[in-house]
């Protein structure tokens, strides 16, 4: 479901019926509160009030970019991650509705590149669970972390016939490289409740 937070509207993204979603939690715990979750809201604000903003939805990336040398370098990189990640939003709904996973795939690796070097919420254990799906999924679908960051899962798109193949391989690898099991979670789109 794409959802606009500004006005509450939404549409619904179409899921191929071949397709999974594949959750793996790295079981790396997290602290919002502890974290720089915080600090990256703060930051963001930052830039939105420098344009005249209350929200950074209201600026473009051209005029983003005409600023970075008066942004502090982390103000930027922030910055770059939500707008980046917005257009990103978009283009994931078209590929959805175009059923056209190899360019869900080229979204969501973008997406995890942003949230690890620009908006710098993810650890090496989620990078590395990112990797190890990315490696056997090709285009063929599409992983990022998902959530707050500084720890907790990762989801996936994958072809329904990769999941018993997906999981072996993480429940292989991840403990191998990192030391933690993961708790993995297939799942398909379904309707929701409905009366």
């Amino acid at each position: 479901m794409l959802l606009d937070c500004q006005d509450l509207s939404f549409e619904y993204a179409p899921i191929p019926d071949d397709i999974s979603i594949l959750i793996v939690n790295s079981n790396v715990k997290r602290g919002l509160v502890d974290s720089e979750y915080n600090l990256r809201r703060e930051q963001c604000s930052e830039v939105a009030s420098y344009f005249g903003h209350t929200s950074l939805r209201a600026v473009s990336m051209e005029a983003l970019e005409a600023a970075e040398q008066q942004l502090a370098p982390d103000l930027f990189k922030r910055a770059r991650h939500v707008l980046s990640e917005n257009a990103r939003t978009l283009a994931a709904l078209e590929a959805l509705k175009n059923n056209d996973l190899a360019t869900m795939s080229v979204l969501m690796k973008a997406s995890h590149a942003s949230l690890r070097d620009d908006f710098e919420v993810t650890t090496k254990e989620m990078d590395g669970l990112v990797a190890i799906i990315e490696q056997a999924i090709g285009c063929k679908g599409g992983v990022r972390m998902t959530g707050g960051g500084f720890g907790g899962c990762i989801v996936a798109l994958i072809p329904s016939h990769m999941t018993e193949q997906l999981s072996a391989l993480v429940l292989a690898e991840y403990p191998k490289q990192y030391g933690i099991t993961p708790s993995i979670y297939s799942c398909t789109a379904s309707n929701g409740a409905f009366a």
